[in-house]
């Protein structure tokens, strides 16, 4: 995290940064931290420090249902802890939104922690969707409290897209064969949510992603989508 002069109040932006399981959400936050300042507030992954705390992991459906409002709860308490520190963009690894898609059988989360889905799309100012990679294109088991097998993973995937589907500005980034140049793709949309004051304080890492051509492996809500096939 690079320091920053600017002294202005900001306008907090809440942008999400979400996926399957293997998208790269942990190598691509580590380059944010890098790569740009100290306005750029982020926060831990609740599901996370709820299981690496000791919290159960149960197959069955009303322990499962716990653990989802365990996350929520724990991860609006994150989100709201990042507010007074001036920031420019809290950047939240999953959203409170992420819980639909783990949430086991016929009954709402939204109900049962007293909630609606658009109220918590209202949360967010922008959805940065990395997608998971299929076996050929890189995905791995390398994370200790990752579970799932590469097609279980891209079924979590496809969920996490649909749960998240409604909010207007959402950006996908698609799996690519050399993740450097999907993480910066990633790199470059979050850049475009933060204000000028902080902008030209990113350092140059996004300089070797500036020939990339960005448009074809990010979907965007507000633009027509274009598919990688890769």
């Amino acid at each position: 995290m690079n320091t920053c002069e600017c002294r202005d109040r900001h306008e907090r932006r809440r942008v999400v940064l979400t996926g399957g399981p293997g998208a790269g959400k942990t190598a691509v936050l580590e380059l944010i931290r890098q790569s740009f300042c100290t306005h750029v507030r982020v926060l831990p992954e609740a599901a996370s420090i709820i299981f690496g705390g000791g919290f159960p992991r149960s197959a069955h459906d009303e322990s499962r249902r716990a653990t989802q409002r365990a996350i929520f709860y724990v991860q609006r308490e994150l989100e709201a802890e990042a507010d007074p520190y001036n920031p420019a963009i809290v950047l939240c690894d999953r959203g409170t939104v992420d819980g639909v898609a783990y949430w086991p059988g016929t009954s709402d989360l939204w109900s049962s922690v007293g909630t609606t889905l658009e109220e918590q799309l209202r949360r967010y100012d922008a959805i940065i969707h990395l997608r998971t990679p299929t076996a050929g294109l890189g995905y791995n088991h390398q994370n200790p409290l990752r579970t799932e097998s590469a097609g279980q993973a891209a079924e979590i995937d496809a969920r996490i897209e649909h749960a998240w589907e409604r909010h207007p500005r959402r950006f996908v980034v698609e799996a690519s064969s050399d993740f450097l140049e999907k993480a910066g793709r990633a790199l470059e949309v979050l850049r475009g949510e933060m204000p000028e004051c902080c902008k030209r304080h990113v350092v140059p890492a996004l300089a070797a992603f500036h020939g990339v051509n960005r448009a074809e492996p990010v979907r965007s809500m507000d633009e027509p989508v274009i598919v990688n096939h890769s």
